[in-house]
C-alpha cells in the first residue's frame, strides 16, 4: 500500500500539473486527430468492461424512492455546497472579478469531463477556453488552474489519514445531526492538517521522506526515488505562489468541497438505513475519487460504481444496499450536473 501510495502521489503531481500546463498549446491535427481516435478506443474497450457494474448501479433507480423527501434535499444541498466551495477555490485562485464566468466555465468543463474520453483534460481545456474567452490572461488562468487541481488532489488524498484515528477507537452513527457532527470534525482536522503543511516545511518534507524511504524499501529492485520530498515542497510553493495571501480561504474551501461531497455518500447511507463507521465511508469515498481520476472513461464511470460499491460491501453494508448507495451518490454528484453544465454551457455562449 506504501509503495502505491508514493507512486501514486509521484504520478497525480505529474500528471496533474503537465495536464493543466499544457492546455494553451494546441496539438497539430494529425496528432489531435490519433489522440482522439487512441482514447475513443481506450474508452469503448474499457466501458464495456465495466458496463455490467453501470447497469447494475443504474438500474436500482427504482429503489430511490425508499430515500425519504428530506434525505434527497440534504444530498441536493450538500452537492450544491461542493460546487460553491470549488468555486469560491477557483475565484480566489483566478483572482477573477466576477462570479459568472467561474460559475459557467467550471459546469460545462466539468460536465464535458464526464462524458468526453480522456475527460479531465478536455474539460480543463473547455473551461482554460471559456475563462480566457471571458477576458481573463491565459499564462495566469493556466497557473490558476494548475494550483486549483493540485489543492484539491491534495486535500482528497491526504483525507485517509483522518481515518485512523477513529479506525482505532470506533466511530458513531446516527441520524443527520450526527452526520453534521461527523461533517464537522473531518472539516476541522482536515483544514488544520492542511494549514499545517502549507505553512511548515518540515512536516511536509518528513511526509515525503516516509513515503520515499518505504517505497524504495518495498521496492529495491526498482530506480529508487530520491527527490519526493523536494518536489512535494515545489509543488506546495508553486500554490502559495499562486494563492498568495489567499491560500487561507482557498484551503477552507478545498476541504470544505471534499468534506461536503462525502457527507452526500454518508448522507445516502443514512438514508437506507445501514451506516456503517463514518472512518470506513471515508476511505471507500477516498477510493472512489482515486478511481474517479482514471482517464480511460469519462469521470471514472464504471470504476467508481464497482469500486465505490465493493467498498461500502468490504465496510459492512450488504450488497444491495451498497448499490443503492452507488447509485444515490452517484445521481447528485454525476448524473445531475449533466444537464447543468450544459445550460452553463449556453448560457456564456449567450451573452
Amino acid at each position: 500500500m506504501a509503495t502505491a501510495l508514493g507512486d501514486r502521489v509521484e504520478r497525480a503531481i505529474e500528471r496533474r500539473t503537465e495536464t493543466t500546463e499544457e492546455l494553451a498549446v494546441a496539438a497539430p491535427p494529425p496528432r489531435r486527430l490519433r489522440r482522439t481516435v487512441f482514447w475513443l478506443a481506450v474508452t469503448g474497450v474499457s466501458l464495456y468492461l465495466v458496463f455490467p457494474s453501470v447497469v447494475e448501479v443504474v438500474g436500482s433507480w427504482r429503489d430511490i424512492t425508499r430515500f425519504a423527501l428530506h434525505y434527497l434535499a440534504a444530498m441536493a444541498a450538500l452537492q450544491a455546497g461542493t460546487l460553491a466551495c470549488l468555486w469560491a477555490l477557483q475565484k480566489l485562485a483566478l483572482r477573477a472579478p466576477r462570479w459568472r464566468p467561474v460559475i459557467t466555465s467550471q459546469l460545462a468543463g466539468n460536465a464535458l469531463a464526464k462524458i468526453a474520453p480522456g475527460g479531465g483534460a478536455m474539460g480543463a481545456a473547455l473551461q482554460y477556453r471559456m475563462l480566457v474567452a471571458s477576458g481573463l490572461p491565459a499564462t495566469s488562468t493556466v497557473t490558476a488552474l494548475t494550483a486549483v487541481n493540485l489543492l484539491a488532489f491534495a486535500v482528497v488524498l491526504a483525507m485517509p489519514v483522518l481515518a485512523i484515528p477513529a479506525l482505532l477507537h470506533g466511530g458513531v452513527d446516527g441520524g443527520l445531526v450526527r452526520t453534521a457532527a461527523v461533517g464537522v470534525t473531518v472539516f476541522v482536522v482536515a483544514s488544520a492538517v492542511g494549514a499545517v503543511l502549507l505553512a511548515t516545511d518540515r512536516p511536509l518534507s518528513w511526509l515525503g521522506s516516509v513515503v520515499q524511504r518505504v517505497r524504495n524499501r518495498l521496492r529495491r529492485r526498482s530506480q529508487p526515488l530520491e527527490e519526493l520530498p523536494h518536489r512535494l515542497l515545489r509543488e506546495r510553493n508553486r500554490i502559495l505562489d499562486t494563492l498568495g495571501p489567499r491560500w487561507k480561504r482557498a484551503l477552507l474551501a478545498a476541504v470544505g468541497r471534499w468534506t461536503l461531497d462525502y457527507l452526500t455518500l454518508y448522507v445516502a447511507l443514512q438514508a437506507i438505513g445501514t451506516p456503517p463507521r463514518p472512518s470506513l465511508v471515508l476511505l471507500a469515498f477516498c477510493g472512489a475519487q482515486v478511481l474517479a481520476q482514471i482517464p480511460i472513461t469519462p469521470g471514472g464511470l464504471g470504476f467508481v460504481e464497482a469500486g465505490l460499491t465493493a467498498m461500502l460491501a468490504l465496510a459492512g453494508v450488504p450488497p444491495g444496499q451498497a448499490v443503492l448507495a452507488t447509485f444515490a451518490y452517484r445521481l447528485f454528484s454525476y448524473w445531475l450536473p449533466l444537464p447543468v453544465g450544459l445550460a452553463a454551457y449556453l448560457a456564456a455562449g449567450s451573452r
